[in-house]
């Protein structure tokens, strides 16, 4: 079964509320299922993975195999379509539980602009309004957080990469020495007499 799907999704503070939204429709128009997935906390960039990672849950329950998919982040799309490297850890956790969910389907991604993506821009508004999610046919049963989410981030990322506690040897013990070798050696008075 073939579905067109537009996805949006915004955070109000960039970090801060936010929500991620799907419209999937029939090749005819109809509309199948539509979603307004309210977060109380994220990014732009989190909201809009989030749009697409549901989007394709709904698609996979409702029984669509070949998906065309309209977006207007272009750096979802790209990142998507593999054209653009994903660099921050957080992003690229979240798109390899999107290819997990997306390897079983035929997917066509494209970007589109902002005024040809209204009606997934006006669910996740009503959503972030609401604070709580919004929709029609929404998605039954949502998976199991590990199956959708990405792992945990370690905590101590510093550009990039996780940095762990340095670890050095300690200083070998001095050995013992005479209460004369421990004596502070005299130290003249530079103004003074020797």
């Amino acid at each position: 079964m073939q579905v067109k799907i537009n996805i949006d999704g915004g955070s109000r503070g960039n970090p801060g509320p936010g929500a991620a939204a799907y419209v999937i429709c029939s090749p005819d128009g109809t509309i199948l299922a539509q979603e307004g997935h309210f977060m109380p906390h994220c990014t732009n960039n989190q909201a809009e993975y989030t749009a697409l990672k549901l989007a394709l849950i709904k698609a996979k329950e409702l029984g669509a195999t070949e998906l065309f998919i309209q977006s207007d982040s272009l750096l979802l799309v790209k990142q998507f379509l593999g054209e653009y490297k994903i660099k921050h850890p957080d992003l690229a956790a979240r798109m390899a539980v999107i290819r997990r969910l997306a390897a079983p389907l035929t997917i066509h991604m494209q970007h589109v602009l902002r005024h040809l993506n209204k009606a997934p821009d006006a669910l996740a508004n009503k959503a972030m309004d609401a604070k709580q999610s919004v929709g029609f046919n929404p998605i039954v049963h949502l998976p199991p957080e590990e199956e959708t989410l990405p792992p945990a981030a370690p905590e101590n990322i510093v550009n990039g990469v996780e940095v762990k506690p340095v670890q050095r040897p300690k200083p070998a013990p001095a050995k013992s020495a005479s209460k004369r070798a421990l004596k502070k050696p005299h130290q003249p008075d530079l103004f003074g007499e020797l």
